[in-house]
């Protein structure tokens, strides 16, 4: 039982890979603790949105990954 975590963007050079696999399920706190620290702090920050099966979170913190979900980070959007 597993959830695909996509690392989008500039939070794929952060982590130093494109995806993971980590024990299903997972909630917020288990996703900060399978990252590497430094993107965790940046995960934390409210520019970064989290989706969850193809939606995105209106509250990351509420995530609840099942076996078999993807969950994708994605960063802050830029431009104007």
């Amino acid at each position: 039982m597993s959830v695909t975590v996509l690392f989008l963007g500039p939070l794929r050079d952060a982590a130093g890979m494109a995806d993971c696999e980590v024990a299903a399920p997972l909630d917020w706190e288990g996703l900060l603790a399978a990252v590497p620290a430094e993107l965790a702090a940046q995960l934390r920050e409210p520019r970064v949105h989290v989706a969850c099966a193809g939606r995105v979170l209106a509250d990351k913190t509420a995530l609840d990954a099942r076996d078999g979900d993807e969950v994708a980070l994605l960063p802050p959007v830029s431009g104007g």
